[in-house]
């Protein structure tokens, strides 16, 4: 067994990593601060009923117009939300409170909504970004501060949207779409659940619930080997995995996993899953493999997590979280815009352990 596999098996029989210090999480912030009201260059997926609608990013999302997309500002401000809410004295925290409150506002969020509402956005952003509106949502509920209720507030007309859209859609999804980027139902699900359990939801929780058992309950034999695809940031298999331990008790989700994952050794392996080679930064969509490294971590921590606590096969979960994490936490440099724009929040999910309980 090489040494680096055998420290990693060490660091990994811990389930929980050390916490993201400060300065860390002080250059995250910037990555979001630097782009959250940063509009051009700017990438819109927007339907055009007439020249009316030909406006500036600004002027159609008012609130998510920077960070290059409209996912990528919702989850910008979730990691804003997210690391003033854990480090409330840290230096970054002013600035990161005074872009959510200059986002956030109602009037803004007004405008959010009524972009949604106009004919031919019945798609806007399903499943991706309105499951990190609602993430947003779950942070800002959680946080027990007078900024962060009234921005909740602001916010609740846009979370009911994406609640009414994905609640009208699930019933109608015959298949779950499985593929390593936005369109993933796995992720998206995942995000949607832990806001449904964070806002008290029950029939939201009760409809994620069921959709999830019936397109994902009979999987078996996932093939983890065809991954990763060339330009994936979440992965399919993973994915999968991740939010079925979600609704699944421990033994039930490990005999459920036996069926799913049978590639993950029993005994502590270093070669199950290699960490996605990236070979260019400064394409945008070759480095959503960085992003990769980042949510398989986080996933197979989570599926770690779910399994009972002396399942065989959590080292070499764990050994290959680490290796991953590792990987993927080097390339959050914000050299590229490409990737500078949204890795910062994969690495603030996964470090801070926005998905474990």
């Amino acid at each position: 067994m090489p040494a680096s596999f055998a420290l990693a098996l060490l660091l990994a029989q811990t389930p929980v990593q050390p916490p993201l210090d400060e300065a860390s999480a002080g250059r995250f912030a910037r990555l979001a601060l630097d782009c959250v009201a940063k509009e051009y260059p700017n990438k819109i997926a927007h339907t055009l009923a007439g020249d009316a609608d030909v406006k500036p990013p600004r002027e159609l999302t008012p609130a998510f117009f920077g960070c290059y997309d409209w996912h990528s500002s919702v989850h910008g401000h979730w990691l804003l939300a997210r690391l003033s809410r854990s480090y409330p004295k840290a230096p970054f925290t002013i600035a990161a409170r005074g872009a959510l409150a200059a986002s956030l506002t109602k009037e803004k969020i007004a405008g959010e909504v009524a972009y949604l509402a106009a004919p031919g956005r019945a798609t806007f952003e399903r499943p991706y970004g309105l499951a990190w509106l609602l993430q947003l949502g779950t942070e800002l509920r959680e946080w027990d501060d007078p900024l962060a209720r009234e921005l909740a507030a602001n916010l609740a007309p846009l979370e009911r949207v994406a609640v009414e859209r994905l609640s009208a859609w699930l019933p109608k999804l015959a298949y779950p779409i499985r593929e390593g980027e936005h369109p993933q139902t796995a992720f998206a699900f995942g995000l949607a659940l832990d806001w449904a359990r964070a806002a008290k939801d029950a029939d939201f929780e009760r409809l994620l619930v069921s959709r999830t058992q019936a397109l994902y309950l009979k999987d078996t034999a996932c093939p983890l080997a065809y991954e990763p695809s060339g330009q994936d940031f979440l992965s399919p298999c993973l994915g999968e995995a991740d939010l079925l331990r979600r609704v699944l008790p421990p033994e039930a989700f490990g005999t459920w996993l036996s069926r799913f994952l049978p590639q993950i050794p029993k005994t502590p392996s270093p070669k199950w899953l290699e960490v996605a080679t990236v070979t260019d930064r400064s394409d945008g969509k070759l480095a959503h493999l960085d992003g990769l490294n980042l949510s398989r971590a986080w996933m197979l921590e989570g599926i770690a997590a779910g399994l009972p606590p002396k399942d065989p096969r959590l080292a070499s979960l764990r050994g290959a979280a680490l290796f991953h994490r590792t990987a993927g936490l080097a390339a959050v440099t914000g050299e590229h815009y490409e990737g500078g724009h949204w890795l910062g929040t994969f690495a603030v999910y996964l470090t801070t352990s926005r998905g474990l309980k």
